[in-house]
């Protein structure tokens, strides 16, 4: 693998993106290692999405993808939004939400501020703003949903990057 220095806003440099050497090399097949956890992830999956509509999660795991750069679950979702009937110009959008407000509803784009937010946690935390907008347009229920499913679709991106799943080689 190899290993680049970044600059970022200003502050120290941190290890850029790295790139596989050699990505013919498998990993570990994570569903057949641990499949007890695995399973687990698929619960919790399924529980979060209950009372979400179906085209909202795909874009809440589309833009989290994008964030953390997994090829996978990109290829997945987009492929499984387009199944669903969502228009290849909401998808072109996603990457770019804030800049194509137009395409997206006020409910949608608090949900994905809100994916953005927990999904770079790390950087300020989710703003109380973020989450008050999320708020304004979800139940406390369907918040709780939309929190979970943000929280599995950073934990499948995870497992994704970890192991070198490939994009397109989804084999549901």
């Amino acid at each position: 693998m190899t290993t680049t220095e970044i600059k970022t806003n200003d502050r120290t440099t941190t290890p850029a993106t790295t790139v596989r050497s050699n990505p013919a090399v498998a990993r570990l097949d994570f569903a057949k290692t641990a499949p007890k956890v695995f399973r687990a992830v698929i619960g919790l999956d399924a529980a979060a999405r209950q009372g979400l509509d179906p085209a909202l999660v795909e874009l809440v795991q589309i833009r989290a993808s994008h964030l953390n750069r997994c090829a996978y679950c990109l290829h997945m979702h987009t492929t499984d939004a387009r199944k669903a009937g969502e228009s290849e110009d909401r998808l072109h959008m996603v990457a770019v939400w804030q800049e194509a407000e137009h395409f997206f509803t006020d409910r949608e784009r608090s949900a994905l501020a809100l994916t953005d937010a927990v999904t770079r946690i790390g950087d300020a935390g989710v703003p109380d703003e973020v989450y008050d907008r999320a708020a304004a347009h979800f139940t406390e229920e369907e918040l709780a949903h939309l929190l979970a499913l943000i929280f599995t679709i950073n934990t499948w991106n995870r497992i994704a990057l970890s192991t070198a799943k490939r994009a397109g080689t989804d084999e549901r």
